[in-house]
């Protein structure tokens, strides 16, 4: 058995309502689909590399702690496995009404908690892989998932090993009475546990003493966060369970020619094109945007080097603010571009992750209110994740990838969400939104669009200003 983190239960916890916390991907790959037998028998290959895929929740009775995860000695591949078409012509249109259809339902939790569906019928020769996994069983960023281990870096990858292999089988589930025993044992431990963290802290007073400062601001910083709300706009509110996806390809190239024109990074880049979509998508609804700043959510990875490839979320949430009410594109990338260089040098993600340390000693009840504090309420507008994948093509069963769109998930009062994955040189911006309520999703793709190009105007002004300022200097 194993247990869960607190960050992977408190996902559980905020599926309440219309919310639902999966998130997954639509992955564009040439030629023709494999059929169902072959993608069944690449997928088996691959899942002793990410055994979470063939394990189940197991709640202790009464609910007196974490779940855990076990075998599920019932796994079924050819129930996660799945297979359909697009009608024609099969493009981008009836590939993002699919997509929404899947995200919309959510996954059965007496399961393992992931599907991938095989959809044939796109234009230009290519098929599609649609995956879906729970947050609470990867957070994005882990290194391995299920979309990575699919893929190869080879068209041609190596044979598998010759002879049969050895067949996968489940030990029986744990009873009632082993959960209890086990969470039994997890509180008698606790005070063990804190002692021996007491005596490290002993050992290296300096050291304990800096970190203890650090903590103690991140804290407070977070303290700051929590204590405010953001303001309400029409992202935000009571949200229904159905789903709209649309999205958008740029060059890397060109993102990185913006911040080459006009400083910072290129997820500055991304938080401000946002900054400017969504200023002139809340402008055709009503709001007064002038002077607006709204917060968003960034998630940020804390895993070490000695935890990549571990199983379970190492992530924190951090709120940087949105300046939409700034007109001028090049001042908007300035802005965001100090506020995230002061949010690197505060300690908010110190801060998130000492709570997530204390939410790993918490009753379930205080547990559950923590997680609604930390990705849901008003502490934020909307989530904005940057994920950099692969920049070399890989394969699946040797047809080439070739877009990767992420697919986000919506907290129970976020009406939007925005990822964007870089890969092989292209990156894509995607949009889930709660369809309830949202019904021009396409009209904010397109001012993302407009965003991005803006910036590249006024990244090539800015050129020659700089090669003149060069030949003064």
């Amino acid at each position: 058995m194993d247990r869960l983190t607190a960050v992977d239960a408190g996902f559980l916890d905020q599926e309440r309502g219309g919310a639902h916390l999966h998130v997954g991907a639509v992955l564009i790959c040439d030629g023709p689909p494999p059929s169902q037998a072959d993608m069944i028998a690449h997928l088996e290959s691959r899942l002793d590399l990410v055994p979470r895929y063939r394990q189940r929740l197991a709640k202790p009775p009464l609910s007196l702690g974490k779940p855990y995860w076990v075998d599920d000695p019932g796994f079924n591949i050819s129930y996660h496995v799945r297979h359909t078409a697009l009608p024609a012509p099969g493009g981008q249109e009836e590939l993002r009404r699919l997509t929404g259809r899947i995200f919309a339902q959510r996954l059965d939790r007496t399961k393992p908690l992931w599907e991938m569906w095989v959809v044939e019928g796109l234009d230009e020769g290519r098929f599609a892989l649609i995956n879906k996994t729970h947050h609470a069983v990867v957070d994005g960023v882990s290194g391995i998932d299920l979309t990575t281990a699919i893929f190869d870096i080879d068209a041609s990858p190596p044979p598998l090993a010759d002879g049969p292999r050895e067949s996968w089988s489940a030990p029986p589930p744990p009873t009632a009475a082993e959960l209890a025993a086990s969470v039994a044992r997890d509180v008698a431990l606790t005070p063990m546990r804190l002692l021996h963290q007491a005596g490290s802290l002993a050992a290296t007073p300096k050291r304990a003493l800096s970190d203890a400062a650090r903590i103690i601001g991140g804290l407070g910083e977070i303290a700051a966060v929590m204590g405010t709300r953001a303001t309400h706009t029409a992202l935000n509110g009571p949200i229904g369970p159905h789903r709209d996806i649309a999205w958008m390809e740029v060059d890397l190239e060109d993102l990185k020619a913006i911040k080459n024109g006009l400083g910072g990074t290129v997820n500055d880049v991304f938080l401000a094109v946002m900054a400017g979509a969504i200023r002139r998508w809340l402008r055709t609804h009503g709001e007064l945007v002038d002077g607006l700043r709204l917060r968003a959510c960034v998630p940020v990875s804390v895993r070490t080097e000695a935890e990549h490839g571990a199983l379970g979320n190492r992530i924190v949430a951090m709120f940087a603010p949105l300046p939409v009410g700034i007109e001028d594109p090049v001042e908007r990338l300035r802005e965001v571009t100090r506020a995230m260089a002061g949010l690197k040098e505060s300690g908010q993600a110190v801060g998130a992750d000492a709570i997530a340390a204390v939410e790993e000693l918490a009753p379930p009840t205080i547990l559950a209110q923590a997680s609604r504090l930390q990705f849901s309420t008003m502490l934020y507008n909307v989530l904005l994740s940057n994920v950099p994948g692969p920049q070399f093509p890989v394969y699946v069963l040797g047809r080439e990838l070739r877009s990767f769109v992420p697919v986000a998930f919506l907290a129970e009062d976020k009406r939007l969400a925005v990822a964007i994955v870089s890969y092989n040189g292209r990156a894509v911006i995607s949009i889930i939104a709660d369809s309830d309520h949202v019904h021009d999703l396409q009209e904010l793709v397109g001012e993302v669009s407009g965003s991005v190009a803006e910036l590249q105007a006024a990244a090539r002004d800015a050129r020659p200003k700089r090669a003149r300022r060069r030949r003064a200097s």
